[in-house]
Order: C-alpha cells, then structure tokens, then sequence
C-alpha cells in the first residue's frame, strides 16, 4: 500500500507540475504577445502624425515672425520651434495651388490649369488639364495616406470641384467638413453669388450651423475628427484649411477695434515699413532693395480725409482677421499639447499665395449679388452683413519685397509664407532661403508616412521634391540648380529654373512679353535682362516651349 501510494503521489505531482509548467508557458506566451502588440503599435505611434495648416490669402509679410506688427503669438513659436522658408513658390490662386498642393503636381496635370473654367473649354471640348477638379491622372496626398494606414481628416475650404463627387471625401479623406467654393462669408452661408455657398460632410450636403464663425468652426470640426479615433493606434494626417484671412473682412465683435488708429499713416507707409521689418527679421537681406511703387496705384497723399478714413479701416479690419486665425491656430496646436501629440507630430503652415486684392463688392462679375445681400457703410464695415476687401495698394504692403500680388506670376503673387515644425524636423528658430515649391509637400508627407505613390501608365509621376533631407538636417536644399517649375495661369505664366526666372507680368499670353530676370540677385524683378542676356533669354524660352508641351498648357492659337 505505501509503494502505491507513493506512485500516485509522484504522478499527481508530476501532473501539478505539468499544469504549473504550462501555466507558466502560457502567461510567458501571453507576455511576448502583449510585448509584439506593443511594439507594434509602438512602431505604428514613431510614424507621426501631419497636421497641414493652410492659411487662405495670406500676404508675405503679415506674420509677426516675418517682421509684421500684426500680433500672431501662435504662429510666431511655430516658427521659433522649426524651421521659416523665405522662398517657398505656390501658384498665383487658390485652386491652382490647392491642387498642386495635394497631388505634388503641376496645376494642369492635376486639372487646374484655369481657376475660373471656360466651358467651352473644359466641357465641350474635354481638355485635359481644364477640369476644374483634381484630374485622373494623378492621386491626391490624402489617398496614398489613407492606403499606408492613416486615418484622413479635412476642414475648411476645399475650392477643388464644386460638386459632392468631387469634395474632400471623393479624394480620400475618411472625415471632412468643407466649403466647396473659392470663398465665403466668416458667418453665414449667403455666399458671392446666386445660391449661396455649398458645404460638404463627408461627401453630403451640409448645412452651415447658425452663429458659427469660420476659424472657430473648421478648428471644432478637426480637434472633433481627430478626438473621435483618438484610441485606435493610428496615426493621422489632418488638413485645417482655413477661409481667412481671404475677404470679406469680418470678424467677431471682440475683434472689430483692435486695431484702431493703426494705420492712418497709409499703404505707402505700411510698404516701406515692412520693407525695413523684413529685414531686421532676417527675412530679406540687410542691403535689398525695395522694388519700384506700383503706379497704378494712387499715392496716399492724394487720397481725400473720408477716403483714407474708409482705406485705414480695411487694413484694420484685415490684422484683425489674421490675429483672430492666429488664435484658431493657436487651440489645434494646444490641442496637440494637452493629449501628448506634440512630439509625434509633423506641423506644416503655409499661406496659399501672395496677398489678394480682388474686390467682389466694387469689381467683376459678382458685384451686383454681393452689393444685394451686403452693405459697406464704414460703421458696418467688418460686421456679419459687409464685404470688405483690403484691394490692391494694402496688398503691395503685405507683398513688400517683392511686386505686385495675387493673380500675378510676379514674385508677389507666388511667394508665400511657409513654416515646419515639429517630428522630423530637426532645427529649431532656422531660416532658409532655399527655393521650394507647393508641389513639394505631397512627396514630403508621402516618405515621411511611409506611402507609396501609385505608378502606371494613367498616373503621372509627382513633379516635386521630398523636402525631408533638408528637414532632418542631411542637405540645405531640396532641388539642384537644373530643377525646372513652369506654370500658366490665365494669361500669366513663368519658368524657373535656377537662379534665372522668365515670366509675363500681363495677359493676354504672348512669348514677346516674357521678361529675364536674375531672381537671386534681384528678387524684386526690378531689372529685366532681356537684351543683356539674349543667351540665357534664348534658352529659357525654349524651355518653357518644351515645359508646355509635356504639360499640356493650352493657349489660345492651340484651339
């Protein structure tokens, strides 16, 4: 009996021994799954967050930290925190530059070759390159994202495709709240011409809410997209898209008088103040000079008291506007500070072209709805119901080193203010005067997400270049010297290449007019050097005739 016992004791012990065994293999096996997972989704986390922050008309030289007395603390330590770009080239519009923006292309590879469509153009005879929407023929940033496992999230101003086909959610982006057209009211939807503007959600017709006010609304809807799949383990890339500081010139009421006073010395004043601002920031250089007076543009000793009055207001109104963005720029950025995102995240803000000086309310097409639903009198002025714009002698202001504005393809016009911070970045309070280009963004944000841009025979290949070497401090440049930008646009054209620049300053298109300029010794374009340099002139103008075609640039004796 005790033999017996004794095996039976030896085999329940060998028994709690092959349970403990295995309970202890089991929980070791729990314990490497759970450290797979986490590594996993730590590595998922090192691939960073994008947060692109557009900025809608925006001038050069209106941020504080490119020397403007406008108060913008926000986007002042974005800039101390990274890196200020000096010479970052967009296209002379909005759409244009939009869409060269989210596709890495040209505007005409990616169907904005005209912001405002002809139609017998672009529908009666179907010329690629004239769609009014982002083409087929390249893949919007936001896609090539979403496949490498980003979560998409869009709100503001799309001005990509009119049509709910055609909106932000049609391109890629999971969630959107967008205002479909070029521009609106801050505060309603009664829009610039018969009816209204058009919102999308998500690919549907939405409603502006009532009492909202632009800034603060696309600011909601983004920290909302984002807080929404906050604990999913993916990264995003989240595009605040912002309608100021572009017109009307409306602001909250706590905004209306911050200014006042601020500007009675003029626009002539306000230029050459600038001017001198730019370069005690380090914005231009210390022996620039600044490029000839518009004479266009009637001096402000010759304007009478009522209208000076009127003038001195609107660019009130407009630092107004800017400081009131700069504080919705300032809630996404405190946003990513509170829930720890900061570190892991790529900040990217930029305007979209050079200062703007159309006027719906005295000018153009849309004057006579915009004079309906709106009402100018100055004790109105920057109210809900108004339109006011800032016009062209402000804009010259905003635009100081450079001539002319938005529309042009001038450096004024295409030149814009470009700041990147954050992960990926490993500079801090730098300024480059490197050129770069809007079409460098998508391949950017594409190797830093680990994308892949799709390749075929119907998708061409992004025309520019990954800014990353110069991010993380491997190179001081992103293009060589034999890099080539060309763009067309309404009459107004350019070809880059280098330090040499041929642009038109004036349509209708004609190659006679094409101007030589020197833009690393003259940024101003003040002296053209046509006829001193027929070489060079020669040269360009073949380029640019090679650059139209690979493009397919239309022109006029095209058709």
């Amino acid at each position: 009996m005790d033999g017996k016992r004794r095996v039976e004791e030896e085999q329940v012990m060998r028994h709690s021994m092959f349970f403990t065994l295995t309970g202890v293999a089991l929980v070791c096996l729990l314990l490497i799954l759970a450290a797979s997972l986490r590594l996993l989704a730590g590595g998922e986390a090192q691939r960073p967050n994008i947060l692109l922050i557009v900025a809608d008309d925006l001038g050069y030289a209106d941020l504080g930290a490119y020397g403007s007395d406008i108060r913008t603390p926000n986007i002042d330590r974005l800039a101390a925190g990274g890196i200020l770009f000096t010479q970052f080239h967009t296209a002379p519009m909005c759409a244009p530059t939009r869409a060269m923006l989210y596709t890495g292309n040209n505007n005409h590879m990616a169907g904005m070759g005209r912001q405002v469509i002809i139609p017998t153009l672009a529908h009666e005879l179907a010329v690629p390159g004239y769609e009014g929407r982002l083409s087929d023929r390249v893949v919007p940033v936001s896609r090539v994202l979403a496949d490498a496992g980003y979560r998409t999230y869009f709100a503001g101003k799309w001005h990509l495709g009119d049509t709910q086909e055609h909106s932000p959610f049609a391109a890629g982006f999971d969630r959107s709240f967008s205002l479909l057209h070029g521009a609106a009211s801050h505060f309603s939807p009664v829009g610039f011409f018969p009816g209204g503007s058009v919102y999308s959600r998500d690919g549907q017709p939405a409603e502006w809410p009532d009492g909202a006010y632009s800034s603060e609304l696309f600011t909601d809807e983004l920290i909302g997209f984002i807080e929404s799949d906050g604990n999913d383990g993916r990264p995003f890339f989240a595009v605040a898209a912002y309608t100021a500081p572009h017109a009307p010139l409306q602001v909250p009421d706590d905004y209306l008088h911050r200014y006042s006073g601020r500007y009675d010395d003029g626009y002539d004043v306000l230029r050459e103040r600038r001017f001198e601002e730019l370069k005690r920031a380090g914005i231009v250089a210390a022996d620039a000079r600044m490029p000839p007076r518009n004479p266009a543009i009637t001096p402000w000793s010759e304007l009478s008291e009522s209208r000076r009055r009127v003038e001195a207001r609107k660019m009130e109104l407009y630092a107004a506007l800017v400081e009131n963005l700069d504080s919705h720029v300032g809630r996404l950025l405190d946003y990513l500070r509170v829930e720890g995102l900061s570190e892991n995240t790529l900040v990217i803000f930029l305007s979209d072209n050079g200062a703007a000086a159309e006027d719906f309310y005295n000018r153009g097409i849309r004057m006579p709805y915009v004079r309906r639903h709106y009402d100018n009198d100055y004790d109105n002025m920057g109210k809900p119901g108004s339109w006011v714009s800032y016009g062209a002698p402000w804009a010259e202001a905003s635009s100081a080193p450079f001539q002319r504005y938005k529309t042009f393809t001038l450096q004024g016009g295409i030149v814009s203010p470009l700041i990147v911070a954050g992960a990926g970045v490993n500079h801090t309070d730098v300024i480059t005067d490197t050129y770069v280009t809007v079409m460098d963004i998508a391949p950017t944000l594409i190797e830093l997400a680990g994308g892949v841009y799709p390749e075929g025979e119907d998708v061409r290949p992004m025309l520019g270049e990954t800014m990353l070497p110069l991010l993380s401090g491997r190179s001081d440049r992103v293009h060589e010297d034999d890099y080539v930008t060309t763009l067309h646009h309404q009459g107004r054209a350019f070809v880059r290449q280098g330090r040499w620049k041929l642009v038109t300053r004036a349509g209708p298109f004609d190659e006679s007019r094409f101007e030589l300029y020197d833009i690393e010794a003259d940024p101003g374009e003040a002296r053209d050097l046509k006829t001193q340099e027929p070489g060079v002139h020669g040269r360009m103008i073949e380029l640019w005739r090679e650059e139209r075609r690979k493009l397919g640039i239309m022109l006029p004796g095209d058709l």
